[in-house]
């Protein structure tokens, strides 16, 4: 097959489908000939066929077939002809404007391009739909061309004058890397047509992205409450509440319109989140109100909502409602979590190996098995069952990084630091960009090697790749704190607190203000710390050593 159509053959199964309409029969002898030489990948021939059937024939299906497949096989003299044919049977047809468009686009022909652009327009929403995905589908050289006809037509103020259309515009500028263009468009659209309720929307992200999020709510909460948010921009509408931190009022504008099973979805989540035991309660029972027997994936959001409720019973009467087949391995696993929470281990394992041995379960959920069985088996004192869980998610995926950091892990809880090491220096070495390995491995050099300065540039990595990572900024500051940088340390490790309220950056962070001076604020923090969990192994070192 030739070498220079990578994606051949499916092109040719979209032409091979393509039916041709019997308007006037075309030579029989031209057509077959040409089907032959597509399915033997001789795409110039099959040009030359298809262009004598369409010269021969009054069916424009024919002209459309042959200009396609001359495009397709860079035939450009067969293009024109064929297309010549197609527009004097089929003028008004916009994919007949388009094909002019690509043609012109792979020719480098900016002006022929520009005219046949034009004509797209001029036949409304078909067209511009059309143009669209022309000019976004444009590579190479002609990706060039399609720059300049995208701009040229804005210039020219050729869009259709609404604010939807001139953000679908800006969306090609952007995919054809043209992207002043593209910011361009979206500021100047917002100008021109400021009472789109997609213009407030966009000015409302811009200044909840700048930091103004009482300007942002107060603009968000104007639109919703003055009824400006069409249907089709609700899920847009609240995902922004969302981002701006109001999860209730995201949910509810979400489940004011038509639901389907991504809507329930996502608003489950986000009650969720926000921990909203009144927003879950009123979800569940408008989930329940249906009546008839809900579909599996309704069972599986009933399933989490009960569970987040802490309805153990009617969960698990959901999880198990859930039939073989798709989704059915999500709700063993939830079944089995759900044991676990109930103090059921046995019974949970027992879920968790039905779905070890479903051959059709996906792979992810499967993995996931082995880390939640892991878990169950250590909480439970049985940190040998917990090793032997792993090994054997480890001999099914043999190298996947989940499941060798959670060894890696476990092995530094029983002191088999070297084990630990190699687990996760098997993990750098295959992907030397994974910034949790890379923090685990640097802190494991430093904590329990003693090596501070080995560990140092490991985690200095790690916080080049997540620079906003907790448990990394915690890991940092710790370490610069043992090698004598204390004042850098202490802002490194306020930020992690910061951002995660932990009891080993409780610890550390309160050794480095007991070291300053500043033990009240030193024992505070501990004492936050030991709210989350008394038993932490770096707290339990940190208050033994300082307040003995």
């Amino acid at each position: 097959m030739n070498r220079r159509h990578p994606c051949l053959h499916v092109l040719l199964a979209l032409l091979l489908a393509a039916p041709v309409a019997a308007e006037r029969a075309p030579p029989l002898g031209q057509v077959l000939a040409g089907e032959f030489a597509l399915q033997q990948g001789d795409l110039p021939a099959a040009a030359r066929h298809f262009a004598e059937a369409a010269q021969a024939s009054a069916d424009p299906a024919v002209a459309e077939r042959a200009t396609q497949v001359a495009l397709v096989a860079e035939q450009p003299a067969l293009a024109r002809r064929s297309l010549a044919r197609w527009r004097a049977l089929a003028p008004g047809v916009p994919a007949m404007h388009g094909a002019a468009v690509r043609l012109a686009l792979g020719q480098g022909d900016q002006e022929d391009a520009m005219d046949a652009a034009r004509a797209l327009l001029a036949l409304g929403d078909p067209g511009f739909d059309v143009l669209l995905v022309v000019l976004s589908e444009s590579r190479g050289d002609a990706a060039v061309i399609a720059r300049s006809v995208t701009r040229g037509l804005f210039n020219d103020g050729a869009l259709p004058a609404r604010l939807s259309a001139w953000l679908r515009w800006a969306g090609v500028a952007r995919r054809l890397k043209d992207r002043p263009l593209s910011e361009r468009i979206v500021d100047e659209g917002m100008a021109r047509f400021p009472d789109d309720p997609r213009a407030r929307l966009l000015v409302i992200a811009r200044l909840r992205e700048a930091g103004d999020l009482p300007a942002a709510r107060e603009q968000l909460q104007a639109l919703r409450d003055g009824g400006g948010i069409p249907p089709e921009l609700r899920r847009v509408a609240a995902s922004e509440f969302a981002r701006q931190g109001d999860l209730r009022s995201a949910a509810d504008l979400l489940g004011a319109g038509e639901q389907d099973d991504a809507s329930l979805g996502q608003r489950a989540s986000w009650l969720v989140t926000a921990g909203d035991r009144a927003g879950l309660q009123l979800l569940y029972a408008e989930l329940k109100a249906g009546g008839a027997v809900p579909p599996p994936p309704r069972r599986l959001l009933l399933g989490h909502v009960a569970e987040s409720l802490g309805l153990w019973d009617e969960a698990e009467h959901w999880y198990q409602g859930v039939p073989h087949g798709a989704g059915s391995d999500l709700a063993l696993l939830r079944l089995a979590s759900l044991n676990d929470q109930r103090g059921r281990p046995e019974r949970a394992i027992e879920r968790l190996k039905d779905l070890q041995s479903d051959t059709s379960a996906d792979g992810e959920r499967v993995r996931d098995s082995y880390l939640l069985e892991a878990d169950i088996l250590e909480r439970a004192q049985r940190a040998e069952d917990a090793r032997r869980a792993l090994d054997r998610g480890l001999a099914v995926f043999e190298g996947d990084p989940v499941l060798r950091y959670a060894r890696a892990m476990l092995f530094e809880r029983l002191d088999e630091v070297d084990a630990a090491l190699a687990d996760l220096r098997a993990i750098i070495d295959e992907n030397p960009e994974d910034a949790q390995a890379l923090n685990a491995y640097g802190y494991t050099l430093a904590e329990r090697r003693g090596d501070f300065a080995a560990g140092l540039p490991y985690i200095e990595r790690a916080h080049a790749l997540q620079p906003e990572s907790a448990p990394i900024l915690d890991s940092l500051g710790w370490v610069r704190f043992r090698l004598g940088e204390r004042e850098e340390s202490l802002g490194l490790l306020r930020e992690a607190w910061e951002r995660l309220k932990d009891p080993e950056i409780a610890a550390h962070l309160g050794e480095v203000l007991w070291t300053r001076g500043d033990q009240d604020a030193a024992r505070a923090i501990w004492r936050e710390g030991a709210a989350i969990d008394p038993d932490n192994r770096a707290l339990r070192r940190a208050l033994e050593t300082f307040q003995p």
